[in-house]
C-alpha cells in the first residue's frame, strides 16, 4: 500500500515536471515568435559558424581548399538576395574543401526563397554527391552505407526544412488576407444593414408623415375654402403653408435618408446658389451663365434652383449634346425667375436611359413652394424651362 502511494506521488511530481516543463518551452517559443533577432545579426552568425566548420575541418589542408571553403562561407553574406549563386559558391568545396554548415545553409535558404522544383531537386542531387563521398577515394561498403546516410540527412533535411518554412510564410499571408477579407466582409455586411435601416425609416416617413402631413394640407384646404370668416380661413391658409414647408424639407430628408453608401448618420451638405459654379463647370457643356440672386434666400428656394439648374443642364446634355446653353437668374418684384435654355443640339443625340420625371418632379417642386415652372421647345430646334418661385411664400410661412 505504502509503495502504492510513493508511485503515485512520484507520478503526480512527474506530472507537474512535464506540465512545467510544456509552458516554459511554450512561453520561450512565444518569446522568440516575438523578439525576433534583425537579419544581419542571422545572417553573421551562419557566416560564423561556416568559417568555424571551415577553420576546425581544414587542418593540413592545401591553400585552394582553405580558400574554396572560406569562399563558401562568404557567399552565405548574398543568400537572401541571390540564393542560387550563394549555393553555387559552396559547391567547389563540397568536392574540395570543407563546407558542411555553408552547404546546408545554403541549400536551406533555396527551399525557403526559390520557386522553381528542378534546381531544388538539382541543387539537393550536388548536396548528396559532394557528401556521399562517390567522388574521392575509394571507400569500404560500410563507409560507403554510412556516407550515403550522412549524404541524404545533409541533402533533404535543409532542403525540407526551408520549403516548411516556406510554407509557414504563405499560410500566414493567407490567413492574413482571409482575416482581411472577413473585416471587410463584415463592413460591407454592416454597410448593407444601414442602407437598409435608412431605406426602411425613408420608407416609414415617405409613406406614413408624408401621408399625414398631406391630409391635414388637403384638410387645410378645404378648411380654407369654406371658412366663415377672414380669421378662419387665415388661420387655416398658415396650416396649409406650414404643411408645405414640412413636406419640401421631409422630402429632402427622405432623399438623404436613400443614399447610398457612408457609415454615419450625419446629413450631407445641401446645395445652394454658391455651388451654382462649380455645377456648370463640371456640366462640361458650353454655358453662359448669368444668376444674380442674393445668398439671403430662403434654402428651400435656393435648393429648387439648384436642381432647377442641375436638371436643365441634365436635359441639355442627354437631349441637345455641344448645343448653347444659357441659364438667367433674377428677381423681379417678390419672384424669382430662372431660365435654362439650350440652343439646337451641334452633334448627334446620344440615346441615353431616363426617368421621365426629372420635369414632373420640377413641377412638384415649384408648386409645394407657391411657384410653377414652364418648359417647351424653341423655334430654332432649342429647349427653354422657366422656374418662377415667390419669395413671400417661404418667408411667411417661416415668420408664422
Amino acid at each position: 500500500m505504502a509503495e502504492h502511494r510513493r508511485l503515485a506521488r512520484v507520478g503526480r511530481v512527474l506530472a507537474a515536471t512535464d506540465g512545467r516543463l510544456d509552458h516554459l518551452v511554450e512561453v520561450a517559443l512565444r518569446w522568440v515568435r516575438t523578439h525576433r533577432a534583425p537579419w544581419w545579426l542571422v545572417d553573421l552568425l551562419f557566416v560564423a559558424a561556416a568559417v568555424a566548420d571551415a577553420v576546425l575541418d581544414i587542418s593540413g589542408a592545401t591553400t585552394v581548399d582553405t580558400v574554396l571553403s572560406l569562399l563558401a562561407a562568404a557567399g552565405l553574406l548574398i543568400r537572401r538576395r541571390f540564393p542560387v549563386l550563394a549555393f553555387a559558391l559552396t559547391v567547389p568545396a563540397l568536392f574540395v574543401g570543407s563546407a558542411v554548415v555553408a552547404g546546408s545553409i545554403a541549400l536551406f535558404t533555396l527551399g525557403e526563397r526559390t520557386d522553381r522544383r528542378w534546381l531544388m531537386l538539382l541543387a539537393a542531387l550536388v548536396q548528396f554527391v559532394g557528401f556521399s563521398g562517390f567522388v574521392g577515394p575509394a571507400q569500404a561498403p560500410a563507409e560507403i552505407v554510412v556516407s550515403v546516410v550522412y549524404a541524404l540527412l545533409f541533402a533533404l533535411g535543409p532542403l525540407a526544412v526551408g520549403l516548411l518554412v516556406r510554407t509557414r510564410l504563405l499560410l500566414t499571408e493567407q490567413l492574413t488576407a482571409a482575416r482581411l477579407a472577413r473585416e471587410d466582409e463584415r463592413r460591407q455586411a454592416a454597410a448593407v444593414a444601414l442602407s437598409r435601416e435608412r431605406a426602411l425609416l425613408a420608407r416609414e416617413m415617405h409613406d406614413v408623415v408624408a401621408h399625414q402631413v398631406t391630409l391635414i394640407a388637403v384638410q387645410a384646404g378645404a378648411m380654407q375654402m369654406a371658412g366663415r370668416d377672414e380669421a378662419e380661413r387665415g388661420f387655416a391658409r398658415t396650416i396649409r403653408q406650414l404643411c408645405v414647408v414640412t413636406l419640401q424639407e421631409l422630402r429632402g430628408m427622405v432623399q438623404v435618408l436613400r443614399a447610398s453608401g457612408g457609415t454615419d448618420r450625419q446629413i450631407a451638405p445641401q446645395p445652394v446658389l454658391a455651388d451654382l459654379p462649380r455645377l456648370v463647370a463640371e456640366s462640361g457643356l458650353d454655358t453662359r451663365c448669368d444668376v444674380d440672386l442674393p445668398d439671403t434666400l430662403e434654402q428651400p428656394l435656393q435648393r429648387a434652383v439648384y436642381r432647377f439648374v442641375q436638371e436643365g443642364l441634365t436635359n441639355a446634355r442627354k437631349h441637345a449634346p455641344g448645343a448653347l446653353v444659357r441659364v438667367s437668374g433674377r428677381l423681379r418684384g417678390d419672384e424669382v425667375l430662372v431660365d435654362v435654355v439650350n440652343g439646337p443640339a451641334r452633334s448627334d443625340r446620344l440615346e441615353l436611359p431616363g426617368s421621365g420625371l426629372g420635369l414632373i418632379g420640377l413641377g412638384e417642386r415649384a408648386s409645394l413652394l407657391g411657384g410653377s415652372m414652364q418648359s417647351g421647345p424653341q423655334p430654332d430646334d432649342g429647349f427653354a424651362l422657366h422656374l418662377r418661385l415667390p419669395v413671400a411664400h417661404v418667408s411667411a410661412v417661416r415668420k408664422r
